[in-house]
């Protein structure tokens, strides 16, 4: 009986089993990793989005509650009767809570801009009521005009008429001289000038 000879695993095989055995265990390492890191990159974008929307969240909203600022405020308008005026200010923002109210640092009023004979007022503070065009100025009014000068705590002018009136503690200076009222008023574009309440004066004759 003859037997069978089987040829050993020659030097050949054995590259393609060593890389076979390599291959299979890159494979083992790559399924328990991939998911690894899939989870690990999945949890740091959750932690990017919730750190997000903790710390910037509040940041957003803040901002954009933030009220409308304008610096060297600019406003030129004409009354009912066509006399140009301008307001300018150091700065304007619109009022949070009635973005018809704008306030104002430094407003500098130039009535009937447009005449050789222009009338300024200016003060400390002031609200612009864009919804009605009234004008409030405080603290430091001054009025100063050709041959006019008054100092009071308050003024309004209507941007739609042009009358102009102030009051609290007026101390004016007129063609005929001083004068001490605790309100004023301009009417008929700027020709006739009313003090009333407790009104002194002292006329200087030329």
């Amino acid at each position: 009986m003859s037997a069978v000879a089987h040829p050993a695993a020659g030097p050949s095989r054995r590259p393609d089993f060593l890389r076979w055995r390599r291959r299979s265990r890159l494979v083992r390492v790559l399924r328990i990793a991939l998911p690894l890191a899939i989870s690990l990159i999945f949890a740091t974008l959750v932690g990017f989005v919730v750190h997000g929307t903790i710390t910037g969240g509040p940041a957003q909203s803040d901002a954009a509650d933030m009220p409308i600022r304008l610096v060297n405020f600019r406003l030129v308008g004409r009354d009912d009767r066509g006399r140009a005026f301008v307001l300018t200010a150091d700065s304007a923002t619109r009022d949070r809570q009635d973005y018809q109210r704008v306030l104002l640092v430094n407003p500098s009023l130039l009535i009937d801009s447009e005449s050789p004979r222009p009338t300024r007022l200016s003060s400390k503070t002031g609200v612009m009521h864009e919804g009605t065009g009234r004008l409030n100025l405080d603290g430091g009014v001054q009025l100063n005009g050709t041959d006019l000068s008054v100092a009071t705590a308050s003024s309004v002018y209507d941007t739609a008429t042009g009358v102009l009136q102030g009051q609290g503690d007026i101390a004016g200076r007129t063609p005929l001289g001083e004068v001490n009222a605790k309100s004023y008023g301009v009417y008929d574009e700027g020709e006739r000038l009313v003090f009333r309440g407790n009104v002194r004066g002292r006329i200087e004759s030329k």
